[in-house]
Formats: structure tokens, sequence, C-alpha cells
């Protein structure tokens, strides 16, 4: 058996997963201050002791990747914090650690929608916004991981953003923390006919050109609170289409086959 954390900003989600990804026993709580919530996850896999191969973090970032570590996040003492440490120690397993967007996109590539193909993009929109993408059956790093929520797109200027780095880069536009901050309610909460979805879709199909035309990938998956609006994704399709202008073929965009999921079987997918 393997373990994984899917350590979100909002929640964290712990799980115990077979080799096939089938999962044998899970829980969820939500994100604290960093020991307060380690201690709820090291409880829960402690009863697995002796049985777990490894365990996988896929963790909100930026982080570092190397020293297993979550960087410069502004969520409040989570920063410069060695989450893949604490667990090795407090658990005496092997870790392997990735942002939670790099670990979705590898258990959609291994066990979901991207299975068979070789350069695919997982998205989520939620809290924030990010990307993790496989190139060539590998998933994609560098000098650091991809931080596709900051890429900047084409704007009126009418709102400044909510991202306390870079202001009106996309996340900073379309997250679900900027469509709250515009409408005074969740997202999730917002209904279908409401004016901000044109906006959201826009920004959304700017990012998702740029992406398209950097990386070409066969299959875009979208996950996050915000794409539980189902309608978006037609609306998503017909808006890049025309922003490519039949310049270069156009993948198919779809929600995550895992469903929700998604994270924390990628952190599953990491150890394996």
């Amino acid at each position: 058996m393997w373990g994984g954390i899917e350590a979100g900003g909002t929640k964290f989600v712990c799980a115990v997963a077979g080799e096939d990804g089938q999962i044998l026993e899970r829980t969820q709580f939500y994100t604290e201050a960093p020991l307060p919530t380690l201690a709820k996850a090291i409880d829960f896999f402690s009863e697995f002791e002796g049985e777990l191969e490894g365990i996988g973090i896929a963790s909100f970032g930026p982080v570092d990747l190397e020293g297993g570590r979550i960087t410069s996040t502004p969520k409040p003492g989570w920063r410069d914090f060695a989450i893949a440490e604490t667990v090795q120690e407090k658990l005496g397993v092997k870790v392997a650690f990735d942002t939670d967007v790099n670990a979705a996109a590898l258990a959609e590539w291994k066990w979901g929608a991207a299975r068979g193909l070789h350069t695919i993009l997982y998205l989520t929109i939620g809290t924030g916004i990010g990307g993790g993408a496989i190139a060539g059956g590998r998933l994609i790093h560098g000098l650091h991981h991809p931080e596709m929520g900051h890429i900047r797109v084409p704007h009126d200027g009418s709102f400044a953003g909510v991202c306390p780095y870079h202001g009106d880069c996309l996340e900073g536009l379309a997250c679900g923390k900027a469509m709250e901050e515009r409408c005074g309610e969740r997202a999730e909460e917002i209904p279908s006919d409401h004016p901000i979805w044109q906006e959201e879709t826009r920004l959304l199909a700017h990012g998702l050109v740029n992406w398209i035309c950097t990386l070409s990938p066969q299959l875009i998956i979208m996950g996050g609170g915000v794409m539980k609006q189902q309608m978006l994704f037609p609306a998503l399709r017909t808006r890049v289409s025309a922003l490519l202008n039949g310049y270069v073929p156009i993948p198919d965009i779809v929600p995550p086959a895992l469903g929700d999921d998604a994270g924390v079987l990628g952190a599953v997918a990491l150890c394996l």
C-alpha cells in the first residue's frame, strides 16, 4: 500500500491506496498551522504503520522540489516549511514530493482521462490557479516547477487583482478568491447566468491559448472549485476556438476523470 497527501491551502486530503489507484482509506480536514495540520495526517497514517511502502505529498506552492519545502506562499506559517522532511521523520517512510497540479496531471495520465497520451496539461481553477504538465511522457521540471497561474493576459484594468505578488496576473484576476472579491460570494455559489462568468471565460480562454501555443498538449484537463460550473467547458472550447482562429488544432478540454481524487491519487502516483 501507498500513502498520499494532497496538501491544499484550504484542506488536506490523506489516503491509502494500492498500485491500481484504488483508494482503501481516506480522510480530510481543514488546513491550519503546519504542525497541527500534519499531526492529523500523521495520526491517520500511523494506523498503517509497517504496511506503507511510501508516502507522496502533492503540495500547494510554490515549492522547493529538492528541499521538500513550501517556499514563498502568502499562507501564514507555511513559508519555508519543510513538509516532506517532517512527514519522513515522523513516519519513517520514503517520501515523494511535487506540486499538487503536477501530481494531479500524473494521476490523470496514469489512471484517468489522459491514459495513453504523451503530452497533457492539468489545470486547477480554485482558490488559486495552477498548472502541471506531462511532455513526452515525463512531468515538466526545470529551474523551478511551472507556475502557470501567474502568466499575464489581456484585461480592461477595471479590477486590480488579488495576487499578493503580481496583482493582475491570471490567478489574480480569475481565481476563486478574485471572483469572490468581485461578486461577494464564493464562485461555486454564483448563478450560472451571472455576467461574471463571461469575463471568467474570456480570461481563462486567453490563458489556455498561451499554453496551447507553448506546450501543444493533446488534452487539457481542468479541475478545481470554479470548474464545478459545467457550462464553462463548452464556453471555453468556443472562445479558445475563436481566439486561435484555425491556426493550430485545438485539444479537447475536459474535467478530471478522477474527480476530486485527482490530487490525492497524484500523491500516490508520485511514489509509484
